[in-house]
């Protein structure tokens, strides 16, 4: 029986990746996404913290990018290359960790919301409502700053605030797969509600939670770049807390155009990467809109 499954997942993987590859924007998203994340993880290879370290830029200050450094250097010299190098960890560790907790606590609610009929459901849809309605992204700064700075509470603050809508949608997907006629004979063939849940609901909407799990990255990502730039960072170097020192030591003022656009646009290359693999994602899961 493992083989044959084993052999039925190599199967739909198969057929996954035809489908996958007759999208363009999504191929061009992977390979994004592919470049960055290899980056993040080879980067302790060739340079450590220490390129964070005011006392490690022996450049010149407001260093135009050239043969001195590639991408130019900030107010102590550093090089903007090494900083956006070794703040990629920082942005997609937080991206990441932020989006599967918040996918976790969405789907445990989800799935409970649409399982349990009357007034369970019906409490845990008034609390994702209650929390859907919430200014996300003040209700994060609060919790981040009360929690303090570092990047487990960034991690919770952002996760905590961002789980209502994939509650929702779960919600919607397990009412719908409820509703098929083989989950009443599992009932009536004795099965309880974890294995309902476990078994037959949870595998139906998985694909769904995939396709959002890449959007909600995306998302997690521009937040802490937004809490980081307010001043709440996690007390590393990130994409979000090179900008806010960009705004600090006035790089505009100083024509250091540099140290503004190129954060800037590794945010903006990989969020658009992430939702660009999220609507590919989508389109081929979703059979409706193939």
């Amino acid at each position: 029986m493992t083989t044959v499954a084993w052999t039925r997942r190599k199967m739909a993987f198969g057929r996954f990746w035809r489908t996958f590859r007759t999208q363009p924007a999504g191929l061009a998203g992977l390979a994004i996404l592919v470049v960055a994340v290899v980056m993040a993880l080879i980067a302790p290879l060739f340079i450590d913290d220490s390129v964070t370290s005011v006392v490690s830029g022996t450049g010149q200050r407001w260093g135009a990018p050239g043969t001195d450094s590639a991408l130019g250097r900030d107010e102590s010299g550093r090089s903007i290359l090494e900083l956006i190098w070794w703040g990629s960890r920082t942005s997609l560790l937080i991206g990441f960790l932020a989006a599967v907790l918040a996918m976790v606590i969405g789907t445990v609610v989800g799935i409970a919301a649409g399982h349990f009929r009357g007034w369970i459901g019906a409490g845990l849809m008034r609390v994702t409502d209650w929390f859907l309605v919430l200014p996300s992204l003040v209700t994060a700064l609060v919790l981040a700053a009360i929690l303090g700075g570092s990047m487990a509470t960034i991690i919770v603050a952002i996760g905590v605030t961002a789980w209502p809508s994939t509650a929702r949608l779960i919600r919607a997907q397990t009412l719908a797969v409820e509703a098929r006629p083989y989950i009443e004979r599992s009932k009536a063939l004795g099965a309880g509600h974890w294995h309902v849940m476990t078994r037959h609901v949870l595998p139906n909407v998985a694909p769904l939670l995939l396709a959002s799990t890449t959007l909600e990255v995306a998302s997690a990502i521009v937040t802490e770049s937004t809490l980081a730039f307010l001043g709440v960072s996690s007390n590393k170097t990130s994409w979000g807390t090179m900008l806010r020192g960009s705004y600090d030591w006035n790089a505009a003022s100083n024509g250091a155009w540099w140290y503004i656009v190129i954060p800037g646009l590794c945010i903006v290359a990989v969020v658009m990467a992430f939702t660009l693999v999220g609507r590919a994602l989508e389109a081929v899961l979703n059979p409706r809109l193939r």
